[in-house]
């Protein structure tokens, strides 16, 4: 993807709008700097003259220690790290001061609510939660605020951006209904290297994701547009079933895809990584499922993983689950 230099110092202003970065501060990056965010964050670093630590390899406790060293203000992650970090045995995590943090910033995958609250109560209210993508840059960020008082909210736009959610004929939908999300700002991209481009409608640029907006104009991305999985006529969207199998107490993280069904059309099924060495059946899984939202929105299997499979960045590659279907 190709993109314009910017010519004034407004995009720049738009992140700290949003996100408390200071001139001189030292800052981790443990987001990988081929992608983005991480190079986002270097070159930033170096327009506030910022000492920037990094680390070949990500590491949970070495990240730790690395910002305890070099009493770090700010660190630069994607959202599976803080998991990785947080599932260290708690004085591992109390062995380090870093007193001196005052900015976790997270993107490039979904920040799970749960996740956004156990990293607020270990490290403080100091995340940020930045959504957007490698064509429209950045779409919304979430404060500590915004994130204490709607767990899994992606958000509101930032200085200069404008944010609306549209529905299949073009026009803006109310709060509450899911719509697709559009966005316009200073970074978007100018079109793919080999050619090609994303929608464009008045001038705002569709990020290929579909979300809803709180009374409060927070952002909930609630999924890929064309990950929506329909199963008897029902339209399901995997994130809210996902996020509903994670928040369960003996449940690490989890993945929902739809896979043919000469029945339904599509039937979900749910891959499940549990925490640690707990234990759980997949009717125990489904029954919670079933009590907390509608029926065709209960997996019809649930297979136990070790792990997930992800790319750099912490998003999971659910063609590589979908692909063990054909296998």
């Amino acid at each position: 993807a190709s993109r314009k230099q910017p010519d004034t110092l407004d995009p720049a202003a738009a992140l700290l709008s949003k996100i408390p970065l200071r001139a001189r501060d030292s800052t981790t990056i443990a987001a990988p700097l081929f992608h983005s965010w991480g190079f986002a964050h270097f070159t930033l670093g170096l327009a506030l003259s910022s000492t920037i630590v990094l680390r070949r390899k990500f590491d949970p406790e070495a990240t730790l220690s690395l910002s305890a060293q070099h009493r770090c203000q700010t660190l630069v992650v994607v959202p599976v790290m803080l998991q990785r970090i947080l599932e260290l045995p708690r004085d591992t995590i109390e062995r380090y001061d870093l007193s001196a943090l005052r900015v976790i910033a997270a993107s490039g995958s979904a920040l799970p609510g749960e996740l956004a609250i156990k990293v607020m109560d270990t490290f403080g209210d100091v995340l940020y939660n930045l959504y957007g993508s490698t064509e429209v840059a950045w779409v919304t960020i979430a404060t500590p605020e915004d994130l204490r008082a709607a767990p899994g909210t992606a958000g509101r736009p930032p200085r200069g951006t404008i944010l609306k959610l549209l529905d299949e004929q073009g026009k803006e939908v109310a709060a509450g209904d899911t719509g697709r999300i559009f966005v316009t700002n200073e970074m978007l991209f100018e079109g793919y290297t080999g050619g090609g481009n994303k929608d464009v409608i008045d001038g705002l640029m569709s990020t290929g994701d579909v979300g809803h907006l709180d009374r409060g104009g927070r952002l909930f991305v609630d999924g890929r547009d064309d990950d929506m999985i329909v199963s008897g006529g029902e339209n399901v969207f995997p994130r809210e079933v996902e996020d509903l199998l994670a928040d369960h107490p003996k449940v690490d993280e989890a993945a929902v895809v739809g896979v043919p069904d000469e029945k339904f059309g599509q039937r979900l099924k749910a891959y499940v990584v549990t925490r640690g060495k707990a234990s759980i059946s997949e009717g125990d899984l489904k029954a919670h499922v079933k009590s907390n939202l509608a029926n065709y929105k209960v997996p019809r299997e649930i297979v136990f993983l070790k792990e997930l499979p992800r790319n750099a960045t912490g998003k999971v590659l659910k063609r590589e689950l979908e692909a063990g279907e054909d296998q």
